[in-house]
């Protein structure tokens, strides 16, 4: 049931999180790394309200040793947030592109919603905390309520919503992750309703708090490159590929949908042989999708137009009055493609000079129709850089 006082209050659900093991685990209330709560709070509030109630810790240069430094967060950059905002408005790639491009009419079908499903994950301070020598004040404070089962109820501060409000003393919220994408929403208020979801921990020691920061922002690996690509096809809503010379991601679009018909087509002489996930270990895939990307977008869809640029790719597209680059389709450009790979397979075939007799030496696993002097594991055509060549 919905508190009755006359205070902003909004849903909330209890997530339980602690496993017996975690007992054991050392806690020291000096050194800061009391026992954390056994549990967190989800729930969605307006980006603008968060921003409001919100304060940030950052690390300073100005201090003794980094052990007396409390706060956890890094400088915040301001032209990353802007970035941040200017991707809630637009999407992406078209809050990507340069102002003129922007301004233009061209691209406006690389406009999408610019969602932040992520949760921005805070601490909400408890009665007493001090933070750089202040106290948070009685009237600022969050109350969190728990109700039947998991649901819970977040009290806002008495007086929050009304006009011109600020805090007395320090912010109610102190934010571990997501500083950027939360001052994305200073300013201006955009227009319409944008909630943000929120992951919320309650009196969470400092040292727990930078060890949360460190796992979510330090931690985790980087999505691999060719996975990236391989989602390509899933992100276009429109017909984008007809601009070749356009926005990065045209010619990208076009690299990536070309490796897949490389990869696909049974009269390839790659078929079923480029690693389009970059996985490694697979057997007899050397040569990553993002590879072959990466050696189109230098060789073949280069553009033609821009600095220092003297020449372009044989795909390019045909702009002002140039006039000398032919019109590909996607199809007629794979074609191309496999045209020549199997040219360049059956001139290495005809071959039986030393270097193709010791590639072929080393037969393996390869079926028996392959020639590992083109195709063989260690054949530097089957390699990053004879990708290129």
């Amino acid at each position: 049931m919905r508190p009755t006082e006359d205070r902003r209050s909004l849903p909330a659900i209890k997530v339980k999180q602690w496993i017996d093991d975690w007992d054991q685990i050392f806690r020291d209330p000096d050194e800061r790394r009391a026992e954390p709560p056994h549990w967190f709070y989800q729930f969605s509030i307006s980006a603008q309200d968060l921003r409001a109630l919100s304060g940030v810790y950052r690390r300073t240069k100005n201090r003794t040793s980094a052990a007396d430094d409390l706060g956890i967060q890094r400088r915040h950059e301001v032209e990353r947030s802007r970035e941040i905002r200017k991707f809630v408005q637009y999407g992406y790639p078209w809050s990507n592109l340069r102002q003129t491009q922007r301004e233009s009419l061209e691209f406006n079908d690389l406009r999408q919603p610019g969602w932040l499903p992520t949760a921005i994950v805070v601490n909400v301070l408890t009665p007493g905390a001090e933070r750089n020598g202040k106290q948070i004040n009685s009237d600022d404070l969050i109350e969190i309520r728990d109700s039947s089962g998991s649901h819970s109820w977040v009290l806002l501060p008495l007086e929050f919503g009304r006009d011109s409000w600020h805090h007395r003393s320090i912010p109610p919220i102190e934010v571990i992750d997501g500083q950027h994408r939360l001052w994305a929403f200073d300013g201006q208020p955009l227009p319409g309703d944008f909630e943000v979801p929120v992951v919320a921990f309650v009196g969470l020691g400092l040292s727990w708090q930078a060890y949360l920061f460190y796992t979510i922002n330090i931690k985790p690996k980087k999505i691999n490159p060719s996975i990236a690509f391989d989602l390509y096809p899933l992100l276009r809503t429109q017909e984008w590929l007809n601009k070749i010379e356009g926005p990065a991601i045209y010619r990208e679009s076009r690299a990536q949908e070309l490796v897949d018909l490389l990869w696909s087509h049974p009269r390839s002489p790659w078929h079923r042989r480029i690693n389009m996930l970059g996985e490694p270990g697979s057997r007899g895939l050397t040569v990553t999708q993002s590879a072959w990307v990466r050696s189109l977008l230098a060789s073949f869809i280069k553009r033609w137009e821009g600095q220092r640029v003297a020449i372009g790719g044989l795909f390019g597209s045909v702009l002002g009055s140039h006039r000398t680059v032919l019109p590909w389709t996607r199809l007629q450009q794979a074609s191309f493609l496999i045209l020549i790979g199997n040219e360049l397979k059956a001139a290495i075939r005809a071959i039986d000079v030393t270097w193709a007799k010791a590639l072929r030496g080393e037969r393996t696993e390869m079926d028996a129709d392959e020639d590992p002097a083109f195709v063989g594991p260690n054949n530097l055509l089957n390699q990053d850089q004879g990708v290129r060549v």
